[in-house]
């Protein structure tokens, strides 16, 4: 027996060979350069790794085995199911029941799930890298698995919590809609994967829907309207309010100046979005005014709930009046809350910006709120992301506008229903030609990224100064 077939044959007396001592010397300097982009620059790994998934995601949905046709998926729709799923959003430009065999739905729900489970990672560990910059704690992960915020080597501890959670809730509104499904009919193994695909859709804020005519069929039913509206409310609150809740119940005292922000401004955003979009649509023949009262409360709070990010819907967006076009349009601007699978500016970053008003009008020197003082530094990050949004919807309408020919209210429903990752449509997407699909799936792509990472930026950014310059007030207004 040669001395190389014995050291194959005992890996005791092994020793690695150059090429496996190679082998492990470019592992390692791979891993350290993603260690370094983690640590110098979080946002610019966020954006390599969302935008390798899309790639991934868009291969697989190219497949013909993707297609119920059997043929290859032409690249501008398959890249644009795959952004659209990864970056939790539900706009189509196919039909996502009748187009894609069951291998591709399944590619979209793996999508939907790899791309929530990321971005509430991915938000919650640059809001851990912030936070002292930012000044919001929270309870993000429990203090005693902290040591040092912004630590990487907390990476597989919050992963492992978010997981955890994320299945949790998920595996629940899957268990409650499943039986309504066998209870309409429907085969067991077909109302398990349509339990599965809400369950995953809905906590995701998704939109997506195995049927092809959607939740329409179920407009009166709360068996299934109740779950989906529980899910994406759930999941439009973020991963760090679902943990102070875990922690500290309803036990208001003890929750963190985050977590009273955004479910007081959820909430306000949802009652008031349900009473203005139901006092807008109730004598609309083209939407609820043949309903009953109950039908009419029913699609009223669920319009609200869905239009903040769930992208759930009971009307053809095209018949409501234009006042609630507007209304809607601003609904999904606004969005969920911060690391959650919602979309929008924030609804932090409104309370910042309207307490920040209060404050200047009342003529005081810092924003204060229950009892804490909130820093500069938030307030420019607030700033910078309303900005940011806005230019990147000015920018994307204009360019649809040239592109497609459509009218002003269309395409700006549509712009911002990309951007803040919602998934409402008024059917322009699947009417647009390649240019136009691609321009809204870069829309989505930044919707999802882009304020985070840019919220991030800005906060790493700031560095403490040794001087100052003489101070000179611009006229303002």
């Amino acid at each position: 027996m040669s001395q190389s077939q014995s050291r194959s044959q005992s890996p005791a007396n092994w020793q690695p060979t150059h090429q496996d001592r190679q082998g492990l010397w470019i592992f390692t300097r791979v891993r350290d350069f993603i260690d370094n982009v983690a640590n110098s620059s979080p946002a610019r790994l966020a954006l390599v790794i969302f935008a390798s998934v899309i790639v991934l995601f868009t291969g697989l949905l190219s497949l013909p085995a993707a297609s119920a046709s059997g043929e290859s998926t032409p690249l501008h729709q398959a890249l644009f199911t795959a952004v659209s799923s990864v970056c939790v959003t539900g706009l189509t430009v196919v039909s996502t029941a009748t187009y894609w065999s069951f291998f591709g739905q399944l590619v979209i729900l793996l999508g939907i799930f790899v791309g929530g489970l990321g971005t509430l990672t991915l938000a919650s560990l640059l809001a851990l890298m912030v936070s002292k910059r930012l000044g919001v704690r929270g309870k993000l992960i429990a203090q005693e698995a902290m040591n040092h915020a912004g630590r990487l080597g907390e990476v597989g501890t919050l992963l492992r919590i978010v997981i955890v959670t994320s299945v949790v809730i998920e595996g629940a509104l899957a268990l409650s809609l499943i039986p309504r499904f066998l209870v309409l009919g429907e085969p067991f193994w077909e109302a398990v994967w349509h339990g599965i695909f809400y369950a995953i859709s809905s906590f995701n804020n998704a939109g997506f829907t195995p049927h092809s005519d959607g939740v329409v069929p179920y407009e009166t039913d709360l068996w299934i309207l109740v779950p989906l509206m529980l899910g994406v409310f759930l999941g439009s609150l973020g991963f760090p309010v679902v943990m102070v809740l875990q922690q500290n119940g309803l036990n208001w005292k003890k929750w963190n100046l985050h977590t009273k922000l955004t479910i007081q401004v959820s909430l306000i955003l949802l009652v008031a979005g349900a009473l203005l979009w139901g006092l807008m649509e109730w004598d609309n023949v083209r939407t609820i005014a043949n309903m009953n009262f109950g039908d009419k409360v029913i699609h009223s709070i669920f319009a609200s709930v869905m239009t903040r990010s769930g992208g759930f819907s009971l009307v053809d967006q095209n018949q409501m009046e234009p006042t609630t076009k507007l209304l809607s349009d601003a609904l999904m601007f606004a969005g969920g809350g911060s690391a959650s699978t919602a979309g929008g500016i924030k609804v932090t970053t409104i309370a910042v910006m309207f307490l920040a008003i209060i404050a200047e009008a009342r003529g005081d020197a810092d924003v204060k709120v229950y009892g804490r003082t909130i820093p500069q530094g938030t307030m420019r990050v607030a700033i910078s992301v309303i900005v940011a949004g806005a230019t990147f919807v000015s920018v994307a309408a204009f360019l649809l506008l040239s592109i497609s020919g459509a009218s002003l209210d269309r395409v700006l429903f549509e712009t911002i229903s990309a951007f803040a990752t919602v998934g409402l449509s008024t059917n322009l997407s699947g009417e647009l030609p390649p240019s136009g699909v691609y321009v809204l799936a870069l829309l989505m792509f930044a919707g999802r990224v882009g304020t985070v990472t840019l919220a991030a930026g800005l906060a790493l950014r700031q560095r403490s100064q040794l001087y100052h310059y003489p101070e000179e007030r611009p006229i303002i207004g």
